[in-house]
């Protein structure tokens, strides 16, 4: 696998983005949508915590593909992309020193800790610490 090069985030800035952990789309029927990752691109199902709604975990290549079922047109609360951080708490401090809002930090057991900042359009944005 090729090793890529962090991503400095301003100038002088101590925010090293490491690449893109995964990306979460909205879907309205889960069985068609797995039919259609898996059987046609070729995706892998991998394990999902329950989150309380219905979802799959898809690997792509290394990188990771979320479905999360929705019937809204527009993308649902849980539609976002996540950024993988070396240090979460470091990127927190930094980025709420800029002015970021962040959001308080979840542990999901076994798999990471996580944060979520939006853009100024509000799109959602994970920062992601794999534990």
């Amino acid at each position: 696998m090729r090793q890529a090069l962090p991503l400095v985030v301003g100038q002088n800035a101590g925010v090293q983005l490491l690449g893109v952990h995964h990306v979460a789309i909205g879907v309205r029927d889960l069985d068609a949508a797995l039919a259609f990752y898996t059987g046609t691109l070729g995706f892998e199902p991998i394990d999902r915590p329950d989150f309380g709604f219905p979802g799959a975990w898809l690997d792509a290549g290394g990188q990771q593909v979320h479905l999360g079922v929705t019937d809204d047109d527009a993308p649902g609360p849980f539609q976002h992309f996540a950024l993988r951080v070396d240090d979460l708490d470091a990127t927190i401090g930094e980025l709420a020193a800029k002015g970021v809002a962040v959001s308080d930090v979840n542990v999901i057991d076994g798999i990471c800790r996580q944060a979520f900042i939006h853009d100024p359009s509000g799109n959602m944005i994970e920062l992601n610490q794999p534990t």
